[in-house]
């Protein structure tokens, strides 16, 4: 029997230095929304859920151990990425001035596009990669 489908089935995961820092930047800059946050003895997140309406990113804080070793930060790698999460949002210049106030780095500012909606790109407080954009590709035929 097939369950119901709740939110997105694929979801990113990311690795921060300081996952408190970044959860309360990600919400105040990006609209995401505390769902869980689970802490080990020392208080470093294991593992964190945001919201962002239908849609969810999980982080945790970064480490060499276990699945943490094939990844890299950012600052490692001259700031380059291989993946980014593009997230949908109904306002997208509102979007785009809360994050800019709120220090995100623009590094592709916010345009209307040929292919419709408008969108930008930026990154956070420790140098991941996001988009923005309010194209909706599930709407789109």
């Amino acid at each position: 029997m097939t369950q119901p489908i709740h939110g997105s089935t694929i979801i990113p995961c990311l690795r921060y230095r300081n996952a408190h820092a970044a959860i309360d930047w990600l919400c105040k800059a990006f609209g995401f929304e505390k769902h869980a946050v689970h802490e080990d003895e020392h208080g470093r997140v294991m593992h964190a859920q945001l919201t962002f309406g239908a849609g969810m990113v999980m982080l945790s804080d970064a480490s060499p151990d276990g699945f943490g070793q094939h990844m890299a930060q950012p600052d490692e790698i001259q700031g380059r990425e291989t993946q980014c999460a593009a997230v949908t949002v109904r306002d997208c210049k509102a979007h785009y001035e809360r994050a800019k106030a709120a220090g995100a780095v623009i590094i592709d500012e916010y345009a209307e596009k040929d292919y419709g909606g408008a969108g930008y790109g930026c990154r956070d407080l420790e140098g991941h990669m996001w988009w923005f954009g309010s194209y909706d590709p599930w709407r789109t035929p």
